[in-house]
């Protein structure tokens, strides 16, 4: 089992920069294929990028060329840098880790608050 603590949200201005971090505690952390999703308000969770257990990325395409998804297994952490913020990128971020074919093993965090205002 995971557990999963975001830090680094905040509030930034457009075209700012932010780099939250989500923390696993527990065991067997490289195994797992890591996410970043967000949520707007009024609007459903919608994945940002993903990093998978064998380092492989992807992205949404709203967040192509501005974001960059990262893991460090032996710190158990996994990083997303944000750049050239905009309004719309406002949400809660969100960390998950999985197993491909295996839903028991399908962990949330908390969530981190993004703000991007001027």
């Amino acid at each position: 089992q995971l557990q999963l603590v975001e830090s680094g949200g905040g509030l930034v201005q457009p075209g700012g920069s932010l780099r939250p971090s989500c923390t696993a505690s527990g065991e067997r952390f490289s195994i797992y294929d890591m996410g970043w999703y967000r949520q707007a308000p009024g609007k459903q969770r919608e994945v940002v990028a993903r990093i998978m257990n064998v380092g492989s990325t992807d992205y949404a395409d709203f967040v192509t060329g501005r974001f960059g998804i990262s893991r460090d297994n032996d710190k158990n952490v996994v990083y997303l840098k944000m750049n050239r913020l905009k309004p719309e990128d406002t949400a809660v971020y969100y960390c998950n880790a999985k197993i491909k074919a295996r839903p028991e093993y399908d962990y949330w965090g908390q969530g981190t608050q993004v703000t991007v205002s001027s």
